[in-house]
Parts: structure tokens; sequence; C-alpha cells
């Protein structure tokens, strides 16, 4: 028998738990504490319980915490941790640490579908779902766990083609009861699902990103096929419709590709899309991946670009490169762990 994980339960969920085993309900509020207040690893930890409840709770479950199966260090202090899966395969997580600030750019997917142009993790295929505790897990078994100061959902997968997933882990991240992280700590990047994006605005504080990459939708549709579906001046139509306050944040991300989407034109409509939208633009410098005909932008055009935004009224910023001396962009070293385990043995 396969044990389940606690780890991603809420406190209504454990209260269940320990009542359909004939446990009082306040044990639920005892568990809940150990898994996210007091970050314990095995069940034997949770020493306000019996002898008898924690041979119970082993008998039939698991905490579910599971540690990294590697890592690998930049000279910049990046770290892109290698995490094993229920299902044996892997996902990452970045840790970028920049003075006073410590980001953790997670995974919501093993894999993805989503299939777009410049993504390793898209060639990958969608393998599976991450349950809130494995994505949550991230966090928890970080070495450098203590010194996080932000969350981004920028790793493996599209956030949005799991949304039960995702939102039960922003839950866990942001209640009283779990992590108490303030909303404003997280980010999650999407390329731009109107359903699942809707459900997030109306349920969730935190901020979102949205991968635009290109404002032109022909352009945008060869690069990600989601434009098919839900085309960027649509996405932006919706945001446009919420009253964001001023304390919630959205940005655009834009990968530059040289001759694609860096001219003057691209300037001039990404200015009509976003006029008078309170936003940010994040330009992207593109790393390249295997098998792929795209080239980055030179660095004279990303600052011109920038330039021409920021004129426009747009506020611009280029995103510092991070991690170039290792597998850093997402789905280069779960791939490369993924060929090595599916390689023949002689």
């Amino acid at each position: 028998m396969t044990k389940q994980p606690l780890f991603g339960k809420t406190p209504d969920e454990l209260k269940q738990l320990v009542l359909s085993h004939g446990l009082p309900a306040f044990r639920a509020q005892q568990i809940s504490e150990w898994l996210y207040k007091k970050h314990v690893r095995s069940i034997e930890e949770m020493t306000n319980l019996s002898k008898e409840v924690r041979q119970l709770l082993g008998d039939n479950y698991t905490v579910g915490l599971t540690d990294f199966s590697n890592v690998q260090t930049s000279l910049d202090g990046t770290k892109k941790y290698l995490f094993p899966t229920s299902d044996k395969r892997f996902i990452e997580a970045a840790y970028i640490p920049d003075d006073d600030r410590a980001t953790l750019c997670v995974s919501s997917q093993v894999g993805c579908k989503m299939g777009c142009l410049f993504c390793m993790t898209g060639k990958q295929g969608f393998q599976s779902q991450l349950s809130a505790g494995e994505i949550v897990n991230q966090i928890s078994s970080l070495p450098e766990r203590e010194k996080l100061s932000n969350i981004v959902y920028m790793g493996m997968g599209e956030p949005f083609d799991n949304l039960e997933g995702v939102m039960r882990s922003l839950e866990i991240l942001t209640a009283d009861w779990g992590y108490a992280m303030s909303p404003r700590r997280i980010t999650v990047s999407t390329i731009g699902m109107i359903p699942a994006m809707k459900h997030f605005l109306e349920n969730s504080e935190c901020h979102l990103a949205v991968s635009m990459h290109t404002p032109f939708h022909e352009e945008r549709r060869k690069l990600m096929p989601v434009e098919n579906v839900y085309p960027i001046a649509e996405v932006i139509e919706l945001l446009r419709s919420y009253d964001m306050g001023k304390q919630r944040r959205i940005s655009f991300e834009y990968i530059m590709f040289k001759g694609i989407n860096d001219s003057p034109r691209h300037v001039k409509e990404i200015s009509r899309l976003l006029n008078g939208m309170r936003c940010r633009m994040n330009l992207i410098r593109f790393h390249p991946i295997p098998d792929t005909p795209l080239q980055s932008s030179s660095e004279e055009s990303i600052q011109e670009f920038r330039e021409a935004l920021v004129k426009r009224g747009i506020r611009t910023t280029v995103r510092a490169s991070r991690g170039q001396d290792i597998f850093a962009a997402c789905g280069l070293l779960s791939t490369k762990e993924l060929v090595k385990m599916q390689a023949p043995d002689f």
C-alpha cells in the first residue's frame, strides 16, 4: 500500500483525516503546526502526539517531503536544484540570491503541453501535474528556505494549466495556518490562459506576470500556440477590467529575439496595447536551447528597445541574466537527467 502524504493537506482535510481514524479533531491542528510551522520531516518528530497516534499515522501516511537529488551552483551564486517526483520524473527550482533579496523560481508541472518554440520544458512534452505538496516541497526542502524573500512560479510548466495544484499551494504559502507569507512576495507567471487567470485574479492577491514576447497575433501564434485560443489582446482586455489596486503588480515578460520582435513597430504596438495601463515590462535576454533557430537580440538592441518603451511611458526593465554557467534555463537540467535515466544500460 502506498502511503498518502500529509504535507500539502489543508487543516480541514487533516480534520477529516483524523476523524476518519476516530481521533479528536484538535489533532488536525497539531499535525498542521508540525507540517507548516515547525517543518518536521517525519511523523516521529510530532512529539505532542502519543506514541499510539504516531504509530497509526505512520502505518498509513508519510510526511511527504522530498530532498533534492542534485544541485548545480553558478559562479554568481545562483543554484539549480533538481527534485524527484512521485512518478519518478524530475522538476527544477532555481534559487537566485541578489543583495538583500533571495528569490526561488518554482515548477508547477512535470514537462509542459503548451509547446512554446523557445522553451526547453515544452520539448519534454507534458508528463504530469504537481500536487500542492510537491510545489511547496521545493520551498520547504530548500536549504536556503529561511533566506527567501520572494517566490516566482516561473519554472517548469504552465501554472494555470495546473490551476488546482497552484491555488492550493498559494493557500499553503499565504494562509495564517501555513507559511503566512505576504502575497506581495509571490508572483505567478502565465502564457495567458484566460479562464484560469480570471479565477486567480478573483481568488488570490499574488502578483501576476504574463508572457507576451510579441504584441502581434500572427507572430505570437508562431512562437506560442496558445495565441490561437487566448490572443494577447484579449488577455490585456481582461486585465483592464480588474481594479488591481496600488499594491498588486501586473508585469509582462518579453524575451528578445533577434530580427523577430525587437523592431520599432513592436514598440509602437506594445505602447498601443498597454496605453494607460499600470504595469511593468520585463525584457529578457534569450539563452539558446538545443535545436532552435532563435537567437537573442544584441545588447544594443535590447537597451534601445527599453529606452523606446520608457519614452512612451511604459515602465521597463532588463532582467539580469543569472546562472549561465550551469543549466539555468528551465528544463535543461531535468531533460539531461531524464535522458540519462532512459539511456540503455550496456
